[in-house]
């Protein structure tokens, strides 16, 4: 029998009544969204996860807050499933399915699954994974690449992280599928830091 899910970590943080808009950023996330995978990369403090959130405004999106005990494959996958279901109610359920097998089928099997549901909806979805650099499990980066390089083209994917991750970041920004915002784009102009103080 699996763990219940924490419902804390699938809910975006709530936006701060006082907050700087960032309009050239949110441009640049939005015109991201044509590209497979957006990469906010900065040291803690930079505002990454209330940047997005302020993009994101009252637009749907999947939100998956990651911690430590995520670097487990299923619970991993099982979360970000989950994530996905709070925009696509039916997406995932025969790979929950696969989940729960004992052992494990091979993860290219169950994420050709989750890509075939995923292909088979139709509007954009846009799923956020914060705090990316708490996982370190190279079974899940591997399985995380192979899962990017194979999802439709409805899903945009935002990766927060302090770091960058092990993942082919290289190829996937000569092909023109990667958007990049790091701590250069993410320090605030003179005029941004007057209004935040």
């Amino acid at each position: 029998m699996t763990s219940p899910l924490l419902q804390t970590k699938l809910r975006r943080p709530a936006l701060r009544p006082v907050r700087v808009e960032r309009p050239a950023l949110y441009a640049r996330l939005t015109t991201g969204q044509l590209q497979k995978l957006t990469l906010v990369v900065a040291p803690a403090g930079f505002g990454k996860t209330a940047l997005v959130s302020g993009w994101l405004g009252e637009r749907p999106a999947g939100w998956l807050a990651l911690d430590g005990a995520d670097n487990e494959p299923a619970r991993f996958w099982r979360y970000l499933i989950a994530a996905l279901q709070t925009l696509a109610a039916p997406v995932g359920v025969t790979a929950l399915a696969m989940l729960g097998a004992n052992p494990l089928p091979p993860p290219e099997a169950l994420l050709t699954s989750l890509v075939n549901d995923l292909a088979a909806g139709d509007g954009p979805l846009c799923l956020i994974l914060d705090d990316y650099h708490l996982i370190e499990n190279p079974a899940i980066h591997d399985a995380l690449a192979f899962f990017i390089e194979h999802m439709p083209a409805r899903l945009h994917l935002v990766l927060l992280s302090r770091s960058d991750p092990p993942l082919p970041l290289a190829g996937w920004r000569a092909s023109g599928q990667l958007q990049e915002l790091r701590q250069a784009d993410l320090c605030f102009s003179l005029a941004e830091a007057a209004e935040f103080l």
